[in-house]
């Protein structure tokens, strides 16, 4: 009797571990082939994840000033001058929740602009791109503009170095800077702006004391 019971045991273990290891092997099927799944799936729609034109900019491992700059820029000149410095544009307004798309309604930023609000002028100009920054003489001139009329809600709230980071920034997008060193009080008059003479060519800035033109 006593082997018969344990023939039985025997048996039932075995079972239990073949269902075990069956239900292990299935389960691993199944893991398997939804991973196959996925990856088949986003290979055919071609899932790539839409970026995020109003997150701030990553610093690189070693920031310029002008790395610095873009994150000055996406806080304080972003949310009107747009995401890369086309002003505000109908095309970047669509990239806001749709209760702050409309500008220049009554309770947003228009002639009766919400409680401690400020009024948006029509025309938000660009900043980046041919002929943008070019009304200003120098580098000197434009840092001296943002850092005396900026940010357009509350100016002179820019500190004298973020002042010159957004300068930077905006002379290297120009490309009137490539950020080798520093601009500073000292070199910044030195770069005078000069506009192309087609859409074609490159910006290209004027050092005074060498008299040459880098682009």
């Amino acid at each position: 009797m006593r082997s018969v019971m344990f023939s039985i045991r025997a048996c039932v273990v075995r079972f239990r571990t073949r269902v075990s290891f069956l239900l292990l092997c299935f389960l691993v099927t199944l893991l398997i082939a939804g991973l196959f799944y996925f990856r088949n799936v986003t290979a055919q729609t071609g899932a790539t994840p839409t970026p995020d034109r109003l997150a701030q900019p990553t610093l690189p491992p070693i920031p310029s000033q002008a790395d610095f700059g873009a994150q000055v820029y996406w806080l304080s000149c972003l949310p009107c001058h747009g995401d890369k410095g086309q002003g505000l544009t109908e095309e970047f307004r669509q990239t806001y929740p749709p209760e702050d798309r409309n500008c220049w309604e009554s309770g947003c930023h228009g002639e009766r602009p919400y409680e401690g609000g400020f009024q948006l002028p029509r025309n938000v100009p660009a900043l980046i791109g041919k002929g943008t920054i070019e009304k200003f003489s120098n580098a000197a001139t434009l840092q001296a503009y943002i850092r005396a009329a900026m940010a357009y809600w509350k100016p002179g709230s820019l500190s004298e170095e973020d002042a010159w980071r957004v300068t930077a920034f905006l002379l290297r997008e120009n490309g009137f800077w490539d950020g080798s060193m520093e601009l500073n009080s000292q070199n910044a008059a030195r770069i005078v702006f000069h506009a192309s003479t087609s859409q074609n060519e490159k910006s290209t800035w004027k050092d005074q004391n060498s008299g040459e033109y880098h682009s």
